[in-house]
Parts: structure tokens; sequence; C-alpha cells
């Protein structure tokens, strides 16, 4: 791997310097609950920050991903992930840690539940979120990012693009695909269908830049019988096809599409091909993509994108190809 000239030095793969707290909000009867159960990661340094809000793949919990959200965390974010549905191992949200049985079919929600509640947690974050943050944090309401996971990837496109019954009073500055998935099939897109199939195509609000984040194992079966977790036609690769610059686009070729997870269920485990060896690296990688971009879109500081669209050999996996399309 070549070694990164002084000029193109970061540390955004590294933990950041700011301690971090993780905290999980449920709902209640209060004013001040939040519409479904939420993991926020936030700094506990006394500070105004920008707001992450990430959504999770499907049959999966929100805190499958702290090892992820704490380093994004970690350089100044204040990261709230909700947790949508059942994550496949009985966990309703609720915090506790189930048995594994079977699936509660009356746990999952359909995509269009899924995107509407995406907009109310969106519009709840104007009101609830500040009660529930550390004291002397403040959360920065006019700089807000939307990002998800698989399904909650495509959950995030569709938050943006407006297909939420009531519609987000904050404005959303910047958008994350991590590995988004549609569908089983282009013939099986999960509602609201989003993809056109026409490059391009996606009509996202002024000024939002978008990054998709791809695996190269994602579109593999394990077996003859499961579906892969993130099939062709509907997955990163139409993503990034349909969106309009400024757009970048970051593929992790050795990867598969649950290798994030610090603790993958059971189902999940047995249905997504695997990288082999040690997942940190990778997570490390995606933490730094996610701080690179979110610095460039939210605080202006772009070096460290730059950084990494230029030699992108200095991430801690490979990241081949790495693409900016400039608006």
């Amino acid at each position: 791997m070549a070694v990164a000239s002084p000029a193109l030095a970061t540390k955004v793969f590294e933990e950041g310097k700011l301690s971090v707290k993780s905290m999980k909000v449920e709902e209640s009867s209060e004013s001040s609950s939040p519409p479904k159960p939420l993991l926020i990661v936030t700094p506990t340094l006394e500070g105004t920050y920008p707001i992450l809000l990430f959504f999770h793949g499907f049959l999966i919990h929100n805190t499958a991903y702290e090892k992820l959200l704490q380093h994004v965390s970690s350089h100044g974010f204040i990261v709230v992930a909700p947790q949508g549905d059942d994550d496949g191992d009985g966990n309703d949200g609720s915090g506790e840690k189930p048995k594994m049985r079977e699936i509660d079919l009356d746990l999952i929600i359909t995509g269009n539940e899924e995107v509407n509640l995406a907009g109310e947690v969106t519009n709840w974050l104007a009101t609830g979120l500040q009660s529930m943050l550390p004291e002397n944090v403040k959360a920065n309401l006019l700089n807000l990012a939307v990002a998800g996971h698989s399904r909650g990837g495509k959950t995030a496109f569709a938050l943006a693009l407006g297909h939420a019954k009531t519609q987000p009073s904050l404005k959303i500055s910047a958008l994350i695909g991590l590995d988004p998935v549609a569908g089983l099939s282009i013939d099986d897109q999960i509602e609201p269908k989003i993809l056109t199939y026409v490059p391009h195509s996606f009509d996202l609000p002024v000024p939002i830049s978008v990054a998709i984040i791809g695996t190269g194992l994602g579109h593999e079966k394990s077996n003859a019988i499961v579906p892969a977790c993130a099939p062709n036609g509907v997955n990163h690769c139409e993503f990034f096809t349909e969106c309009k610059p400024p757009s970048w686009y970051f593929y992790a070729k050795d990867y598969g599409h649950v290798d994030m997870l610090d603790d993958p269920n059971l189902i999940l485990s047995l249905a997504c091909v695997s990288g082999e060896g040690d997942k940190d690296p990778f997570k490390k990688c995606l933490g730094g993509v996610f701080v690179a971009f979110l610095r460039a879109c939210l605080d202006g500081e772009n070096e460290d994108l730059k950084c990494i669209v230029e030699e992108p050999t200095i991430a801690p996996v490979t990241l081949d190809p790495v693409i900016h399309i400039e608006a």
C-alpha cells in the first residue's frame, strides 16, 4: 500500500479526540418523547455540534452500529439512530436482550411506514433532542445530515426525496447511503419505489450533497436458496447512477453487506456473504469516510474528503474505485 504524502495526511480514520456518550431513549407518554426508541451518541465536551440522523437496515438493531457511530461522534457530531422495527432477534427496541426466536411479523413495518416515521423523528429533533443531551452540549439544527444502511439507506433517500407523509421542518444538507438497498430485485422494489433507472434522476433539494458507499460482496449469494443481501439492480450501483452531482462514491470491494455491524444477528450472518479477516479496519474506514464527508458538507472543511478522493490508499482498507462528480 502506498504511503500518503504529508499533504495528504488525514486523521479521520482514527478515533476523534472527543469523549462520547451513548444513550438509549425510549418512547413514553411524555410530550418530549420521540416517536420511536432512539440510540443517541453525543460528545460530552461543551460545544455546539451538527446532527447525523442514521437509519438501520432490515432486521438490524440500531445498537449494532454503535462502534461506527461512536467513531463519527468522537469527531464532533451528534448521532441519532431510531429503531424502526424488529431486528430479527426478537428485539423490539426496548433495549432488553431477548432470546433467539422467530421473527415477529407484527413488528416489521412497511417501507412507507418507515419513511413516515423517519419524517416524524426528523421533526422531533427540533423539539425534543436538546432536552436529551448532556448539559452544555447543543445541537445545531441548521446542520443536519441523514444516512442509512441497507434498507435504511433507501429510507434516508426516500425521506430526502420528500416521500414522508409529514414533511421535515429541518433542512437536510447531506445524504449518505451505506450499501443502500431498494428491494429484492428491479421488479420487486420496496414502497415507496424511488429508483427510476434513469441516470441522475434523483430530484433532491438543493444543496444536498450525496455520498454512496458500496460493498463488493453484498450482491453475492450465500447459497442457492437465500437471495443476496444487496442484489444487483437495487443496490449501491444504481443509487449512485441516479444521483445528481455533487456526488461521491466509495467502493469497499473486499467486504460484505453487514461487515460494519458490531454483532450481526444469526439470520444476517447466514444470509450475507462476509469478507475475510478482522472487520475493525472496515469500520474505521467507514467512520473516516463519514467524518470527511460530513465535515465537507456541514462544516465547509473539505481537506479530509479531498485527501481520500485524491489518494484512496490512505484508507485502512482498499477503496477502489473512489469517484467524485462535481456539480
